[in-house]
């Protein structure tokens, strides 16, 4: 087998077909889409393909046949048709203002119009500049249009947190998109690809022929690696590495077809050799994390989310659920469709063990009043739990709340509130990577949190109480038999009632009790 070079950071289709890259074929994707339709939006999150798959299409319609030999488009394309390409992107950069916004689009216009060898009248405000550019187009080259766009939305996303700003660039955004409907007689396919999906109403105004994607089954891999891919494409790439590690730190991604791998996450992993947060690391917003302590979120629940077509697709400038954030951006993903009715309902998970550990680390950083100290408690409570050593664990938590100054809680609402306490206990087992069920059902209720861990079980229950402990969060477990259900396992079982002090804001009784194994 022959190694090729990894095409990290090449979202260029000629580049990585002339020069010895790996390549994943979506050109079977491509043909569907183009036989199935002509207009089509597709989100997916950030670093996952989009680019790449947005150039391939250009390519594939500007005839550049020696690109594509040996792909599975190659003899199922009539290379004798060209057509004009016109294709925008907001990737570069970041626009501050719709005065900002409409100068970079203005310059767009001008790149297509020059690539083209057209000429539009410069009397002609930007949306009369885009209608005109698509019809000379048309005129010149003899061929409807094809309109790509991508990264449609990340002008509005990097103003998220200044909603005026946000609002005037939607604003302008949707004065440029509506010329894809209005000019629709001359455009023979276009798609639009980004991060979030924002409703037609408030920015496609009009554009309601454009076929949403995101969640066809059929499209599910239409960006990121599947598990053929890796096994086949890079296989090269894997001697050396534990293959069900790789599926259990990046494979999971889903969009109620078959589940991917982040090809940011995969190619870096094949450069260095070694299992690192890749994809989280390179820009993991600060909104997303605000957002998520600001409402309070309960942290044991991020990972069981449910939500409808609806919920998923509201993603509106200072309206947007938490639900949509979370999923549009990557950080949960579908893991399983409920028919209710006419309706599908989605059940959200986290997709994989990068996401699920580096997420809740970063949540516990913003949790704490000393951030700096959370990777050393965390490298401790790993330790200590793989010896059982439940004095030392209940001394680090303890000594954890305890460190917590009254003016930090005064100054944080967050905790202020009751799940305050459980979050940061679920935050720390959760960031460790740890097999972790929160809110565990069983014939008798649900038990507050599971862990599966060295060939045991550890289960949780936490208790809000006034001052002193009063041994109910224990006697919980066992009055419920929350264990009964682990016991044919034959792996010890661990019953630990946590009581946390409302006033006192410490932990106050940490009672265990280790069953014997039959």
């Amino acid at each position: 087998m022959n190694r090729k070079k990894l095409p990290i950071g090449i979202q260029t289709f000629a580049k990585i077909r002339s020069d010895n890259h790996y390549y994943v074929d979506k050109t079977a994707l491509a043909l569907r889409l183009i036989d199935e339709g002509s207009h089509y939006f597709l989100s997916r999150p950030r670093r996952f393909g989009k680019s790449l798959f947005i150039d391939t299409l250009a390519e594939l319609f500007a005839g550049n046949e020696a690109l594509f030999e040996g792909l599975h488009c190659h003899d199922k394309w009539d290379w004798s048709v060209r057509y004009p390409v016109i294709r925008i992107s907001f990737a570069e950069g970041k626009l501050d203002s719709r005065a900002d916004l409409d100068r970079r689009v203005s310059d767009l216009l001008r790149i297509n119009r020059e690539a083209l060898g057209v000429s539009v009248r410069d009397d002609l405000d930007i949306a009369g500049t885009f209608g005109e550019l698509i019809r000379q187009a048309e005129s010149a080259h003899g061929q409807r249009v094809v309109v790509l766009v991508d990264e449609y939305d990340k002008p509005i996303l990097d103003n998220l947190t200044h909603p005026e700003a946000a609002r005037e660039i939607r604003d302008g955004l949707r004065n440029l998109y509506s010329v894809i409907k209005g000019q629709d007689a001359h455009i023979h396919f276009a798609m639009l690809t980004g991060v979030s999906k924002f409703s037609k109403v408030s920015l496609f105004s009009g554009l309601n022929n454009l076929k949403d994607i995101t969640v066809d089954a059929r499209y599910s891999a239409i960006c990121g690696y599947t598990d053929a891919d890796v096994d086949t494409v890079f296989a090269p790439e894997l001697e050396g590495l534990d293959r069900g590690q790789i599926r259990e730190w990046y494979n999971g991604y889903n969009w109620t077809g078959e589940s991917v791998y982040n090809p940011f996450d995969m190619l870096l992993l094949f450069d260095s050799r070694e299992f690192r947060p890749y994809w989280f690391e390179t820009g993991t917003p600060t909104f997303l994390i605000d957002v998520l302590t600001e409402r309070n979120s309960w942290l044991p629940g991020l990972g069981r989310l449910a939500a409808s077509d609806a919920l998923l697709s509201a993603f509106e400038i200072g309206d947007i659920s938490t639900e949509a954030l979370m999923f549009q951006t990557g950080y949960l993903t579908i893991g399983s469709v409920q028919r209710i009715g006419a309706q599908p309902r989605y059940r959200l998970r986290f997709p994989n063990l990068e996401v699920q550990s580096s997420l809740h680390e970063a949540l516990l950083r913003r949790l704490s009043p000393d951030p700096g100290a959370v990777i050393e408690r965390s490298g401790k409570l790993y330790d200590y739990l793989l010896v059982n050593d439940f004095a030392a664990i209940e001394r680090l938590i303890t000594a954890f709340f305890a460190s917590v100054p009254t003016d930090w809680h005064r100054k944080n609402p967050i905790a202020q509130y009751e799940g305050y306490y459980a979050s940061v206990f679920y935050a720390y087992f959760a960031s460790l990577g740890l097999d972790v069920t929160p809110e565990e059902a069983s014939h008798a209720g649900r038990l507050d949190m599971a862990v599966r861990f060295n060939g045991q079980v550890y289960l949780f229950e936490f208790k809000l109480v006034e001052l002193e402990p009063e041994g109910r969060a224990l006697a919980q477990i066992k009055a419920r038999g929350y264990a009964d259900k682990h016991r044919a396992s034959g792996q010890p079982i661990h019953l630990i009632g946590v009581e946390f002090s409302r006033e006192r804001r410490a932990v106050v009784g940490f009672e265990v009790e280790s069953l014997e194994v039959a």
